[in-house]
């Protein structure tokens, strides 16, 4: 386990940790491996939202990393539900981001991959008509013909599953695309039918220096036969906030 302490950051030029080095430690050197990342920011008592987003938990540290884990992967896979709370807009990164995924050899945006059951998603949401790569849409065999064909216009359909997501052939058709670098934002419920899955291999954590109490959700929500182990891998610093990588025991 290594301890990295991380007291200020980007863009401060005195920050601890460039980019790149901060890079260095979520970055995987072997990219054939497929791999699926988990990313969430939690208060100290265990809310994974006030007044049910995320933002109100997540400081500097937190987005800068937020920021960097996108840079490294090949899709950012995030629930519908997700999508729509938290008001995500179309998966185009800041140009210094692309321009470091082109330095690495990588396309300049990653891909988005939006994870719905009934599809219910508007063609004409600036998601999928204003992004820089052509967006997969995740849904099963029992959605809704209709609304896939709409879709299928504007995004890239993938089957997973029947009546339910199958999360294992969801990361076996993306990496059959070349997207084996496979980033996950989450919402509660997709991550607990991930785990149960074992399909999770990585999870990295923003600890938020707040007591949120109320009835916020956790990061994961669901049914699991037995707990996970986790093993740590790194723990960064930064002021009040903890920001861990965990990686799933096997």
């Amino acid at each position: 386990m290594a301890t990295v302490r991380l007291d200020s950051v980007y863009p401060v030029a005195a920050s601890d940790l460039t980019d790149d080095a901060l890079s260095s430690l979520y970055a995987r050197a072997d990219r054939s491996e497929s791999w699926l990342r988990v990313n969430f920011v939690s208060s100290v008592d265990g809310a994974a939202t006030v007044d049910g987003v995320s933002g109100g938990l997540g400081g500097d540290a937190d987005h800068r990393v937020f920021d960097l884990l996108r840079e490294l992967c090949d899709v950012v896979i995030v629930g519908a539900g997700t999508v729509r709370a938290e008001s995500y807009g179309p998966m185009r990164l800041q140009q210094p981001s692309a321009d470091r995924r082109v330095a690495r050899g990588l396309p300049p945006h990653p891909v988005f991959a939006i994870v719905s059951h009934g599809l219910d998603l508007d063609p004409a949401s600036r998601i999928l008509t204003d992004a820089p790569v052509r967006p997969i849409i995740i849904t099963t065999d029992a959605a809704p013909r209709d609304r896939r064909d709409r879709l299928a216009a504007v995004s890239d359909i993938v089957i997973a599953g029947g009546d339910e997501l199958d999360p294992v052939a969801m990361t076996v058709a993306l990496a059959e695309r070349g997207l084996t670098q496979q980033h996950c934002e989450g919402g509660p419920s997709l991550f607990g039918t991930l785990i149960a899955a074992g399909v999770v291999h990585e999870l990295c954590l923003t600890m938020s220096p707040q007591l949120v109490a109320r009835d916020a959700k956790r990061i994961a929500a669901g049914e699991l036969a037995h707990p996970s182990e986790l093993i740590l891998g790194h723990v960064l610093v930064s002021g009040n906030t903890l920001l861990l990588r965990y990686e799933v025991a096997r």
